[in-house]
């Protein structure tokens, strides 16, 4: 019969560095591994073999899902769209909200790897992760608390972590979004238009914010529809509990300098400000 191999719990990551908290160290000085509650179980011939390390594939906190496939393939040694399509094929652990779709499930995270590891045993992996370290963080009722269900609670600290140029800013940025959604306000987040658009930019057009999708939030109001990348621990703590402000806009002037403010002038001073450093960027 088949027998499930030993699994290695997953590093977690900060901000594409890599942390792992433990209780200790084993003699020979390798971290000692924890256990994930609701763990993977890997299926392969049971030869008597001891699976080869093939190493470890680190997942930075808010890569999009579509990126988290690549990086998938890339470490597998296997042809692109692998993952992607095992992501269609394999049944996760994910809220029925999700529609099978794992955008903000797949942990942030260092996953080991070994020869008896697939795309659909290491999705599997990190959406377990998920499940448990949204636990641990309180997900379920912090997102009641706000009035909110678990699944839009991800989605908004998946915007959170797009959005926020440092981990201080987590919390503030996270406010913004709420005080909108409080007040019926269209979020007008770049982040979310440019993941309709499958992007990556710092330049939203006027026509880009005419485009046709549900992930257009300056023409639709509300979260939009899914998670748009995979949020850490500390963007989604951020998320279900943000200091108290009225802060409505912020824009990043330049990095580790982002303003934050209740009124829309001093807002539009500060958006001056910005195309003043990135033109000034350009000349250089």
């Amino acid at each position: 019969m088949p027998h499930a191999p030993r699994r290695r719990s997953p590093r977690l990551t900060g901000r594409g560095r890599l942390a792992l908290l433990t209780a200790g160290l084993l003699a020979a000085g390798l971290l000692a591994a924890v256990a994930v509650a609701a763990a993977v179980v890997l299926l392969r011939p049971d030869d008597g073999e001891t699976p080869r390390d093939l190493g470890s594939l680190t997942v930075p906190e808010g890569r999009r899902a579509t990126q988290v496939y690549a990086l998938a393939d890339q470490a597998l040694g296997l042809a692109a769209g692998t993952t992607r399509q095992a992501a269609k094929d394999t049944r996760l652990a994910l809220p029925a909200a999700a529609d099978g779709n794992p955008e903000g499930y797949l942990f942030p995270a260092t996953y080991p790897l070994d020869d008896s590891t697939t795309p659909a045993t290491l999705l599997a992996f990190m959406a377990d992760t998920a499940d448990e370290r949204f636990r641990q963080a309180g997900l379920d009722a912090g997102a009641r608390r706000l009035g909110l269900s678990a699944y839009q609670a991800v989605t908004l600290a998946s915007i959170v972590q797009a959005e926020a140029d440092t981990p201080a800013d987590m919390g503030k940025v996270a406010r913004v979004i709420h005080n909108r959604l409080d007040q019926d306000r269209a979020l007008e987040m770049d982040s979310t238009l440019n993941y309709a658009l499958g992007r990556t930019s710092l330049d939203t057009t006027h026509e880009d914010t005419r485009t046709d999708s549900p992930y257009n939030t300056y023409a639709r109001p509300g979260l939009p529809p899914t998670p748009i990348g995979n949020p850490g621990e500390q963007a989604l703590r951020a998320a279900l509990d943000p200091p108290a402000g009225g802060w409505l806009y912020f824009v990043t002037v330049r990095p580790g300098d982002t303003r934050f403010s209740e009124d829309y002038a001093e807002h539009r001073a500060n958006v001056e400000e910005f195309n003043r450093e990135r033109a000034a960027q350009g000349e250089g």
